[in-house]
């Protein structure tokens, strides 16, 4: 317990964040009313893929404290107790009432089609029950005995609807993933063949056999079953559009991010660009580091100081021509030794970062060492005395801290790395015995988007760009956009070769030496 006192009386430096959560406040305002881009140029359909609601990864209600945290959670601050205002503009009132009602449409739209398919399903299973159960009820009397043959179609019957029933609900009945802009077509298609198919049954079982009260009631019962049988098909034709088709890859899409560049490559089925855009999606959050603009403020103020460089005055009109060839001839030097200052600048950095990592690794391997020695001891006193993961997270924390904290910020990671999500992760590797370089791997290589907290890096709504229809397929030479707030990601894809394979015949005796002899040899 007195480790735990020493890390709240450290580490209180939560209130420190009341001058930059202003600035950081008026930063992401300012950035959430910089206009969408609007290009005109060309005639581009753009349309928009919402991602629905989920839980964070974390799961607790610290995430949501630590947002107003600052990065100085490694120093000693003093807390400091006051009112915190908070302002919000017009621009962002219509900005939110607008995601609101995307979002409500985006609801409506779901829920319709999600009640259009149950409803059609249910009117698929009720529809065989009621054939057979029809003459039952309106001309029982008049009906011809069928015996053991009807109730032989009876079991039948049960057993092929509970098989589709089960394989409906694998099929259809899905959580689903993302709100897509367009309707799928093939599941469209399906949905129309099975409501003309019932329609079509129906209406012979009304003129033929309602009409005229048919007393054949095997007939009737075999009608049924017929019914029952043709839906199996159907479903079997749902499983190979929905499902088979699209397994064999015909195509390799290169994903590129547009601000540092990073590409991924993909190999995809008979997909339409929707359905394409949202694997690429899925896989973006699984392969793609995580987006730090931060790595990107140094080579901007870089080429903005080079650019400013270059002055060229001409007063009153009067020719200076040679003097302004002279200025942009030694402007254009001090540009070509712009090469010097980057290659140091970068060897700085890596020098400052390698030194700063042997610190982190040697202050955690001894953090390490000194909790296996603590556990070592607890062993032998009362179990009331003895710590948590929690409690033993926190009695180290402090000696690593520092050299955490510097090493993130000279990699520029602290904005994605609490000092909650670090103690979390910590007691975590002391709860399954992990050792330190396991506890180092979060930190010492920028992992996957999904490893970090979902408030940090998570786009609610991405925006589809393409030139042809969402809904029509893949073909060579596609290029599509999807866009977020802070980056896009470019999709090309290329149509896989065909490959044309030969064959030698190599026959087995012919693998046959002999060896040469020379006088001059040793052998």
């Amino acid at each position: 317990m007195s480790a735990a006192m020493d890390t709240e009386s450290t580490y209180s430096g939560y209130s420190h964040y009341s001058g930059h959560s202003k600035k950081a406040h008026r930063q992401g305002r300012d950035r959430h009313k910089s206009p969408r881009s609007k290009d005109g140029s060309r005639s581009e359909k753009s349309v928009t893929i919402q991602t629905p609601p989920a839980e964070p990864l974390l799961g607790n209600d610290a995430s949501r404290a630590e947002e107003g945290q600052d990065d100085n959670w490694g120093e000693t601050t003093t807390a400091i107790t006051g009112t915190s205002e908070h302002s919000i503009s017009q621009e962002d009132i219509a900005r939110i009432s607008k995601d609101l009602e995307d979002s409500v449409g985006l609801d409506c739209k779901r829920y319709l089609g999600l009640t259009v398919a149950a409803a059609l399903g249910l009117l698929v299973f009720l529809t065989p029950i009621a054939f057979i159960l029809l003459p039952q009820i309106l001309w029982r009397d008049d009906l011809e005995p069928c015996g053991t043959v009807c109730e032989g179609l009876f079991i039948s019957v049960a057993f092929k609807l509970l098989i589709l029933l089960i394989g409906t609900w694998a099929l259809f009945f899905r959580q689903p993933k993302a709100d897509l802009p367009r309707v799928f077509v093939f599941r469209a298609l399906l949905l129309v063949l099975i409501f003309l198919f019932v329609f079509s049954y129906w209406l012979f079982y009304g003129v033929r056999i309602l009409d005229s009260k048919d007393t054949n009631y095997q007939g009737i019962v075999q009608y049924a079953v017929s019914l029952v049988d043709a839906l199996l098909f159907i479903h079997y034709l749902a499983i190979v559009l929905l499902e088979l088709r699209q397994l064999q890859p015909m195509f390799t899409v290169k994903v590129v991010r547009s601000t540092d560049g990073e590409s991924r490559y993909y190999s995809l089925g008979h997909l339409s660009i929707q359905r394409a855009a949202l694997v690429v999606l899925e896989n973006y959050y699984r392969d793609f580091t995580v987006y730090n603009p931060a790595l990107l403020t140094a080579s901007k103020s870089r080429a903005a100081k080079h650019m400013a460089g270059l002055k060229v005055y001409n007063v009153d009109g009067n020719n200076a021509s040679g003097q302004s060839r002279a200025m942009i001839a030694a402007a254009a030097r001090r540009r070509d030794s712009s090469h010097n200052e980057l290659y140091y600048e970068e060897a700085d950095h890596e020098r400052r970062v390698k030194k700063r990592r042997a610190r982190l690794v040697v202050a955690v391997e001894e953090a390490f060492t000194h909790i296996k020695r603590l556990q070592a001891e607890e062993q032998q006193k009362a179990p009331g005395e003895m710590m948590d993961p929690r409690e033993a997270a926190q009695a180290i924390f402090p000696s690593m801290a520092r050299a955490l904290q510097k090493y993130l910020r000279t990699t520029r990671q602290q904005q994605y790395h609490s000092m909650e999500s670090i103690l979390q992760h910590l007691s975590f590797c002391i709860t399954n015995n992990m050792t330190p370089k396991a506890f180092l791997e979060r930190y010492l290589n920028p992992g996957p988007t999904l490893q970090y907290d979902r408030d940090r890096w998570f786009s609610k709504q991405w925006t589809l760009v393409s030139e042809e229809a969402v809904t029509s397929g893949l073909q060579d030479g596609v290029v599509f956009v999807l866009k977020c707030l802070d980056f896009s990601l470019v999709v090309n894809v290329k149509k896989i070769p065909f490959i044309k394979l030969s064959e030698e015949f190599i026959d087995p005796k012919s693998h046959k030496f002999v060896l040469r002899l020379q006088s001059e040899t040793s052998v």
